[in-house]
């Protein structure tokens, strides 16, 4: 059964973003930041983390300079195919990615040299970008 086609809010997060790797038996950066967007996954072979590009060291190991997109959710766990709406048409236009998924919703970032044409691949693809944030639904 093919997945369903979503038509899909989502905002700009303000900032510039960095993806960082760091060994995995690393301790939890004391240089993170203590607000705004921070993402931390210990796996078996490095821990990464994301947060604002200004937080990082230079010595750090890092991409640096991604836009952070904020899909509008919560989404429920059984509904399908939420981030292949979204990064299908991005894939489509050789835009690199990396997401980041949380309990509510999800977060894409996308090297901030290719935000304006992400923006429009997006909606031409029928996600609606959201400019105020003051009309982001109330997440649990």
């Amino acid at each position: 059964m093919p997945e369903q086609s979503h038509a899909l809010k989502f905002s700009i997060v303000s900032g510039s973003y960095a993806v960082c790797q760091l060994p995995a038996d690393a301790s939890i950066p004391d240089w993170l930041p203590s607000s705004g967007f921070i993402s931390i996954t210990r796996a078996v072979d490095e821990l990464s983390v994301v947060c604002s590009s200004d937080s990082v060291p230079t010595d750090v190991k890092a991409e640096r300079s991604w836009a952070c997109l904020e899909l509008h959710g919560p989404f429920p766990f059984s509904m399908t195919g939420v981030l292949t709406s979204f990064l299908q048409p991005l894939g489509n236009a050789a835009v690199p990615i990396f997401a980041v998924s949380t309990f509510n919703t999800d977060y894409v970032f996308v090297p901030a040299k290719n935000v304006d044409a992400a923006l429009q691949v997006l909606q031409n693809a029928g996600h609606e970008l959201v400019r105020d944030p003051d009309l982001r639904p109330v997440k649990a």
